[in-house]
């Protein structure tokens, strides 16, 4: 299973963004492998749908949940439709976040 888990970095120490459509990276962990990866999101930029953008990178790793401070009332139909499990967490470390999968 593929969780992608918003950061403000691209290390497992980096905190949980709060924000989902424009988050810096996203760590995507693999828990079969226990790989992680961290990608910087192509949408924090945008000068809007970043949410939406956001969740169509993150549909396109094969993710089937996130992990994120919060989520936007767009982006919440959105994942729904996706079948993608949204959860909230906050003021944790990206390596605090794995450890709970």
């Amino acid at each position: 299973m593929k969780i992608a888990i918003t950061s403000e970095g691209n290390t497992l120490n980096a905190q949980i963004d709060s924000r989902f459509g424009r988050c810096s990276f996203f760590a995507i962990y693999d828990s079969e492998t226990q790989q992680t990866e961290f990608l910087e999101n192509p949408a924090k930029d945008a000068s809007g749908g970043a949410g939406a953008a956001a969740v169509q990178f993150v549909a396109k790793q094969g993710v089937s949940k996130i992990v994120a401070g919060e989520f936007g009332g767009k982006v919440q139909p959105l994942l729904e439709s996706l079948n993608i499990e949204m959860i909230s967490e906050k003021d944790k470390t990206i390596s605090e976040v794995i450890k709970q999968f």
